[in-house]
C-alpha cells in the first residue's frame, strides 16, 4: 500500500468526524454527507462502510454505508454490501432499500438478488420465517410488495391472505388473542416464544402471570427497548415480575448484542427507580468495556464558560467513558478563565456527575488554562481532549501554552477538539498554523455517537487507525452452485 500524504489522512479524519456530526434519524443530513464521503475517496469510503458495521454504534450510517455499496459500480462493495444485508433485521433491509429508491433513485438487480436471496433464506425454514415475520411483519410486506418478489405459497397464506397454516407461530398468535385465562396465555407465550410487541398488541389485559411469561422470551435488548411499556403496564409494582425484568438487565451487561447507550438513554426516559437506574448505568459501562482500552495517559479539558452547558453534560459522559476503560492516568478539569480539576470516586456516569454537581456555565474562557495546570504540575500526559466551541478570549491562550508544554516536558501529545454549539474553528486553525497535531470531532448528534470516539482513543495513532480501516477485509459474496 502506497503511503499516505497528509492531506489523505486529513480528508479521511475529517470522514471519521463526520460520523459523529449527524443526530439520529435525521437521513437527508446522513445522505448527504456520505454523498461527499464517497465522492471524495471511493476507495476508503468502501472499506470503511465495512469496518463500521463492527466499530461503529448508529443504524443510520450502517444502513446508508450498506446502501450505497449495493449501488456502487465496483463489484466488490456490490458483493460486500449483499453479504451485509443478509445480517439485517427485516425493519433495517427495508430502510436500505427505501434509501436506494429514495436518494440513489435505483434498486441495481444485485441488489434486489440480494433481498430475494434474504427471503428465499427465510422461507427455507418455517420458524426462522415465523419468527421474522412476527418481529418485522410490515417489513417483510413491503419487500415482497415493493421489489416484486413472489412469495412462497406458504408466506403468501401468512402475510397477504391472513390465512397462516395451523401449528404456525402467526396461528398461534391467533389462538392467543381467543385464550381465555391468564394461565393459557402465559402457556402459550411461553410455548411458542410470541414476542412482547406482538403479544401486548393480541393480550387485553397484561396479568402478572402473562408479564413473568412475556419477560421471560424476551432477550435483554427487547426488555431494554421495551422498558417504559413495561413499567406503563405496571410490570414494575409487581416483585416477581420487577425481579424478573432485573435479571435480564443483569444479562444485558454480559451480551453482545445490547447497544452501548441505549440502557442510559432508557433510564432517562423511563424514569425508574435508583437500583433499575444503577442496573442500566452499568449495562452502558460494560459495553463501552468491550470496544477496548485506551492505553495512553489522557487530559480531558471540559469548556464550563458561558452557555456551555452542552459541553458539561458530554464532559460528564465522555468521563465515565474514557475512566471506565481507561488502562492509563486520566487527568479531567473544566476551565472558564482558570482551571478547576474534577475527581470522582469511581468510573461510573453517577460518580461524574457528582464530581461535577457544582460546575456550572459561565465566565470567559481561557482553554490554556487547564493546560497550564499540568504544566506547572509536571504532568506528562501522550493525549488531550478539549470539549469546546473554541471561542477562547482570555490567557493562558492554548497554543501557546501547548509549545511551552511539549518542549518543557520533552514529549509528543496529540490534541482532540470535540467541537460542540456554534464552534469557531479558532484553536483548530492556530494549531494547524504550527503544524501540531489536533483531529477534531464535531458533536452535532445524540448520544448514541460518543462510543464512536473509541477508535480514535485507544488506537497508537491516527495513521494506524486509517490503516487499519483500509485493511480491513471486504466479505465475498458465496458462489451458489446450481
Amino acid at each position: 500500500m502506497t503511503q499516505m500524504t497528509n492531506n489523505e489522512r486529513d480528508l479521511r479524519l475529517d470522514m471519521l468526524n463526520s460520523l459523529l456530526t449527524t443526530p439520529h434519524r435525521e437521513v437527508e443530513k446522513v445522505a448527504e454527507l456520505h454523498k461527499d464521503m464517497l465522492t471524495l475517496d471511493p476507495l476508503f469510503y468502501g472499506h470503511l462502510a465495512v469496518w463500521y458495521q463492527d466499530n461503529g454504534d448508529v443504524r443510520d450510517h450502517k444502513e446508508v454505508f450498506i446502501a450505497n455499496l449495493m449501488t456502487s459500480d465496483v463489484p466488490e462493495f456490490r458483493d460486500a454490501g449483499f453479504v451485509l444485508l443478509q445480517e439485517l433485521p427485516p425493519y433495517q433491509v427495508a430502510r436500505v432499500v427505501d434509501f436506494m429508491k429514495k436518494f440513489n433513485k435505483k434498486v441495481p438487480r444485485s441488489a434486489r438478488t440480494a433481498v430475494k436471496q434474504y427471503l428465499r433464506k427465510r422461507e427455507a425454514k418455517d420458524k426462522f420465517f415465523d419468527r421474522t415475520v412476527m418481529r418485522g411483519r410490515k417489513a417483510m410486506k413491503q419487500l415482497y410488495a415493493g421489489l416484486h418478489i413472489k412469495p412462497s405459497k406458504r408466506a403468501d397464506a401468512i402475510l397477504f391472505k391472513n390465512d397462516p397454516p395451523k401449528g404456525s407461530l402467526p396461528y398461534m398468535v391467533k389462538q392467543l388473542a381467543k385464550a381465555q385465562s391468564a394461565a393459557e396465555q402465559a402457556q402459550m407465550i411461553v410455548e411458542y416464544n410470541i414476542p412482547y410487541t406482538v403479544a401486548v398488541g393480541t393480550v387485553n389485559k397484561l396479568t402478572p402471570t402473562v408479564l413473568v411469561a412475556l419477560i421471560g422470551v424476551m432477550s435483554p435488548q427487547e426488555v431494554i427497548n421495551n422498558l417504559k411499556s413495561l413499567k406503563t403496564r405496571g410490570a414494575m409494582e409487581h416483585p416477581e415480575v420487577k425481579a424478573l425484568i432485573d435479571s435480564r438487565l443483569d444479562e444485558a451487561a454480559k451480551s453482545k448484542r445490547v447497544s452501548a447507550f441505549k440502557a442510559r438513554v432508557a433510564s432517562d426516559v423511563t424514569k425508574v427507580d435508583a437500583k433499575t437506574a444503577e442496573k442500566l448505568e452499568n449495562i452502558t459501562n460494560e459495553q463501552i468495556k468491550r470496544k477496548g482500552k485506551i492505553t495512553k495517559s489522557t487530559a480531558l479539558f471540559v469548556d464550563k464558560s458561558g452557555s456551555m452547558e452542552s459541553a458539561i453534560e458530554i464532559g460528564k459522559r465522555l468521563a465515565a467513558m474514557i475512566s471506565g476503560i481507561s488502562d492509563s492516568d486520566l487527568y479531567v478539569y473544566a476551565f472558564d478563565s482558570m482551571p478547576y480539576e474534577v475527581k470522582a470516586r469511581g468510573k461510573e456516569l453517577t460518580d461524574w456527575e457528582k464530581a461535577f454537581r457544582l460546575i456550572r456555565a459561565g465566565g470567559s474562557t481561557s482553554i490554556g488554562a487547564p493546560l497550564e495546570a499540568l504544566r506547572v504540575k509536571k504532568i506528562a500526559v501522550e493525549q488531550i481532549i478539549i470539549v469546546t466551541d473554541e471561542g477562547e478570549n482570555a490567557a493562558p491562550y492554548f497554543t501557546k501554552t501547548y509549545e511551552k508544554y511539549v518542549k518543557e516536558l520533552k514529549l509528543e501529545t496529540n490534541v482532540i477538539l470535540v467541537k460542540v454549539g456554534y464552534a469557531s474553528g479558532y484553536i483548530e486553525k492556530q494549531l494547524k498554523a504550527k503544524q501540531l497535531p489536533v483531529d477534531t470531532f464535531t458533536f452535532g448528534g445524540d448520544y448514541y455517537s460518543l462510543p464512536n470516539l473509541i477508535p480514535f482513543l485507544n488506537r497508537p495513532s491516527r495513521l494506524e487507525l486509517l490503516m487499519e480501516i483500509l485493511e480491513t477485509v471486504l466479505p465475498e459474496r458465496a458462489v451458489i452452485v446450481a
